[in-house]
């Protein structure tokens, strides 16, 4: 607790990493269920032109940054359903299509304005510079998400399990997509101000990941999906202060542990429950 006691950056860092563990996590367990999951790869990476234009026109400012950043992620998400559906190429396709344009295009943008370090901050991030503006910004992301999540949980499941039947008894699935594809850039967004565009969709697969090895029923993937994302922040946070890190990598880099964990002793799908002999069931 002494690095959190000590210094107010860690304590904001601790609770900027809190909201987007407690938001970010469930969205990523309907990427995966709904077989998305490197979409939200290609949408992090598709926020930084906009994150890069509001970097050239307003410098360093938080609200020009995310402000840009979200336009434009809602811009290619919209652009890339709306490719799906009236051409030939599938939607994940085209976000890939996207995604490599948008890199090369947000890392033209920041070097004509910025140098290196300035680079690094969009690719990377920067935990431990979080502000009250930034943490204010992520505290209310994670709200809006949480409450939009709760509106459409019913039309996200039933299309997880069967979207044939939710088409044939309700037209909630339409709006639901495009109101989840909103959350998935929304938590994106929040999660470049701290992490960057190439690891803020670390915290939100990785623990939804990791959550498939300890449970089968959708709320228990959640709770498991938050717990490990919260555990990684914390610890990670504490082995960046202690070791010298960088926070970002180091928060990530935890999450991948707990995850190649759970691959050796998950009860559901771990190596070890597969080995070992089971019981036979008995005329």
């Amino acid at each position: 607790m002494a690095p959190f006691v000590d210094f107010e950056f860690m304590r904001r860092a601790l609770v900027g990493m809190f909201a987007l563990a407690i938001g970010a996590p469930p969205i990523g367990v309907f990427l995966m269920l709904r077989r998305m999951s490197l979409i939200g790869d290609a949408m992090a990476h598709a926020i930084l032109p906009g994150a890069a234009l509001g970097f050239l026109l307003a410098g360093l400012s938080l609200f020009a940054m995310a402000g840009g950043g979200l336009i434009v992620g809602f811009l290619i998400a919209i652009a890339a359903g709306l490719i799906s559906r009236s051409t030939p190429l599938k939607e994940d396709a085209s976000l890939a299509a996207f995604f490599l344009i948008s890199l090369a295009l947000g890392v033209t943008i920041v070097s004509l304005k910025g140098n290196n370090i300035d680079l690094m901050h969009f690719l990377f991030g920067s935990v431990l510079s979080i502000d009250n503006a930034a943490l204010l910004l992520i505290l209310g992301i994670t709200s809006v998400s949480l409450f939009v999540l709760a509106l459409i949980w019913r039309p996200l499941v039933l299309e997880c399990v069967d979207p044939g039947f939710l088409r044939s008894v309700s037209r909630a699935g339409g709006p639901a997509h495009v109101a989840f594809l909103g959350l998935v850039v929304l938590n994106l967004v929040g999660g470049f101000q701290s992490l960057g565009t190439l690891l803020a969709v670390g915290i939100m697969m990785l623990p939804a990941i990791t959550s498939r090895f300890w449970s089968r029923d959708v709320t228990g993937m959640m709770a498991v999906a938050v717990v490990s994302a919260v555990v990684a922040s914390y610890a990670g946070l504490l082995l960046s202060y202690h070791a010298n890190l960088p926070s970002g990598p180091a928060i990530i880099l935890v999450a991948g542990l707990i995850y190649v964990l759970s691959i050796a002793v998950g009860p559901f799908g771990g190596l070890i429950w597969l080995v070992l002999p089971r019981r036979h069931l008995e005329a």
